[in-house]
């Protein structure tokens, strides 16, 4: 492979030069950084599909075949064991991508390796026939893929300008979203035949990380400096402190509470529609990856909309705010409709908000990370707020139904929503 991509940026670059000229007009997206904007989709929609499809159709469906009547408190069980996976695994693979040296760069190593082994973790999903061994399956495929998406959110950081984020951001964004709602859709279609699903999208994230090494390779880093190996000092470096890093603490925050409050709801579809609603198991399954469709228009849109427009005015915290009090606006509709028309209504306007939080916060977090010498590692940590709602959701929701119903839901997600909005005030280094 050639080294033809840009140089690293550090990650705390400003949004506009001392110049005074637009973000926008600086930085012209063309030749390897094109290139590179182009191969980020394809791997982003592999990864993100798997994180559609098994959490929120297929491992629901496999666990509610063990056992129907404790399918959900089984689901919450098998969830927060995969999470716990996920939240030890993202900052250790951003670390030790980040000390990685060989000829195709920090990062390629792990992308390539960990989407086979991930792909081996979701046979023995297919394979898996009781609850002992499809939550041993989960989280081991919850570690390799999280192994995949630490090094390949540092790609971000190293090699695209800060004022070409929001619009870099915005193609994230549009295919983290494009992913997980076609992996939500295809995967109904293998209700039937849940072996060949898991088969399936394994496959589907290892041709985009593919596609990605091969058309648009990274620098060598055989020399860079070889820091020595020190555990304890590895270790401690998980740790960021709120009070030495206070910005990069508010945005975790705001992206922790946002995603929890969304994936609560959208985690837990297919028993919302089954018992929420009122429809069959069948029927819900159907009506699951449409209600996703019903938002991926408007997730689009303001996907498109807002990263560039937040280059191009330079400024970000206004864009998370708003996009996630329309989030919350969105998760009481079904609160006050409690049908299939209000649920879908809640796809599209919390899809608005959704999409453009999508769009402007992967450049938000990139500019307030404490480090570029540990780009992948820190963004492996911040990660977490994002990965980890979207898995352990389920057994958030399980809680709040056996405690006050599936009601409950709803209220509860939209308050974490407006909060995750309220947390963006403080931070002071990106305006």
């Amino acid at each position: 492979m050639t080294p033809t991509s840009p140089p690293a940026v550090p990650s705390t670059a400003p949004l506009a030069d001392s110049t005074g000229d637009s973000p926008a007009a600086r930085v012209r997206i063309s030749g390897p950084l094109r290139r590179l904007l182009y191969c980020l989709a394809p791997a982003t929609v592999g990864l993100y599909s798997v994180y559609g499809a098994v959490p929120g159709i297929l491992l629901p469906l496999q666990v509610g075949a063990l056992d129907e009547q404790h399918k959900a408190a089984n689901l919450a069980l098998v969830a927060t064991l995969g999470a716990f996976a996920a939240m030890i695994a993202q900052p250790v693979a951003g670390a030790l991508s980040d000390r990685t040296h060989s000829r195709f760069g920090r990062r390629a190593p792990w992308l390539v390796m960990c989407s086979v082994l991930g792909g081996l973790a979701m046979v023995g999903l297919a394979l898996g026939n009781s609850l002992a061994t499809i939550a041993l399956a989960w989280m081991a495929a919850q570690i390799a893929y999280n192994f995949v998406q630490a090094p390949l959110t540092a790609v971000l950081p190293d090699r695209v300008p800060s004022a070409a984020r929001g619009r870099f951001a915005s193609v994230i964004g549009g295919a983290t979203m494009i992913g997980a709602l076609a992996g939500s859709g295809v995967a109904s279609q293998f209700s039937d035949h849940l072996s060949t699903g898991y088969l399936a999208f394994a496959g589907l994230a290892l041709i985009g990380v593919t596609v990605l090494v091969v058309l648009s390779p990274d620098t060598s880093s055989l020399g860079l400096p070889r820091e020595p190996f020190r555990l304890l000092e590895l270790l401690r470096s998980f740790w960021i402190s709120p009070r030495r890093h206070p910005d990069f603490a508010w945005a975790f925050l705001s992206r922790l509470l946002l995603y929890t409050g969304y994936f609560t709801v959208f985690g837990y579809m297919l028993y919302l529609l089954q018992d929420y609603v009122g429809m069959s198991e069948d029927k819900a399954a159907d009506m699951t990856p449409l209600v996703s469709v019903a938002g991926l228009p408007a997730i689009l849109v303001s996907i498109a909309v807002c990263g560039p427009l937040s280059d191009r005015i330079g400024r970000r915290k206004p864009f998370v705010f708003a996009s996630s009090v329309l989030v919350a606006a969105g998760l009481v509709i079904p609160w006050m409709v409690p049908s299939v028309t209000g649920v879908m209504l809640c796809s599209v306007v919390s899809g608005l908000g959704f999409g453009a939080f999508q769009a402007v916060d992967t450049a938000l977090m990139s500019e307030v990370l404490p480090s570029s010498e540990s780009a992948a590692k820190d963004l492996g940590v911040v990660n977490i707020a994002a990965t980890l709602p979207q898995t352990v959701a389920p057994a958030v929701a399980g809680a709040i139904v056996v405690g006050v119903g599936y009601a409950g839901l709803f209220p509860v997600a939209a308050v974490l929503s407006v909060l995750g909005a309220c947390a963006v005030f403080p931070i002071k280094g990106v305006k």
